[in-house]
C-alpha cells in the first residue's frame, strides 16, 4: 500500500544546487522510497493534536495521511530548488530537513526529528551549520516559520538569534539576520 501511495505523489525535486553542506553521513537526499518514514515522522508531529480529536484511529490516520500528501505536494511544487534531506544516525532515518539555500535569504522550510531523537542537540547543530554557511556565503540571513502554538519552538529559535518578522493567525515568520 505504501508503494502505491508513494507512486501517486510527485517525486522530490533534484535540488542540491545550493552548496549547502552538512556533516558527512548526517543526511541524504529524500526519495519516494522515504514516504513511509516521512509519514511516520509527520504523524509524530501531529500526534498530540490528534489525541484531542474524538475520531476513531483509522479516521485520524486517513486525515493525517491526507494532510501529509497535501503538504508534500505543496512543498515540492513551491520549492523546486530546495534540498529535501533525510537526516540520519548511521544508516537510520531520524528526521527531515527541507531547506532552500539557493536564494538570497535561506529558507528552512521544515526541520523535525522522530520523538526519540528530539532534544539531543541535533536540530541545534543543523541550524547552526546553516547559519554559519549562510553567513560565509554573505547571504542576507535565514528565515523559517513556526506554528504560533509552538512556544518551545519559538523559544528555541530565539536562542539561535531568530527574531519575529511577521505573524499570521497560525504561524510566525522568524528571521536570523546573519550579521
Amino acid at each position: 500500500m505504501a508503494l502505491i501511495e508513494a507512486e501517486q505523489l510527485p517525486a522530490f525535486p533534484a535540488g542540491g544546487n545550493s552548496g549547502l553542506t552538512l556533516p558527512r553521513g548526517a543526511s541524504r537526499a529524500a526519495t519516494l522510497d522515504d514516504i513511509a518514514f516521512l509519514r511516520r515522522l509527520y504523524w509524530s508531529f501531529r500526534m498530540e493534536e490528534m489525541e484531542q480529536a474524538p475520531w476513531p484511529l483509522e479516521m485520524k490516520r486517513a486525515f493525517i495521511n491526507q494532510q501529509f500528501d497535501l503538504q508534500h505536494r505543496n512543498y515540492v511544487a513551491r520549492f523546486a530548488s530546495a534540498d529535501f534531506l533525510i537526516l540520519l544516525e548511521g544508516d537510520e532515518p531520524i528526521g527531515r530537513l527541507y531547506v532552500d539555500s539557493g536564494v538570497e535569504q535561506w529558507h528552512v522550510i521544515d526541520i523535525g526529528f522522530l520523538p526519540q531523537w528530539r532534544n539531543l542537540g541535533k536540530g541545534l547543530a543543523m541550524l547552526k551549520a546553516i547559519q554559519r554557511q549562510a553567513k560565509a556565503r554573505s547571504r542576507s540571513g535565514v528565515m523559517l516559520h513556526v506554528e504560533r502554538r509552538n512556544l518551545r519552538g519559538q523559544a528555541f529559535y530565539r536562542r539561535l538569534q531568530f527574531q519575529e518578522a511577521e505573524a499570521s493567525d497560525t504561524h510566525i515568520r522568524m528571521q536570523w539576520p546573519g550579521f
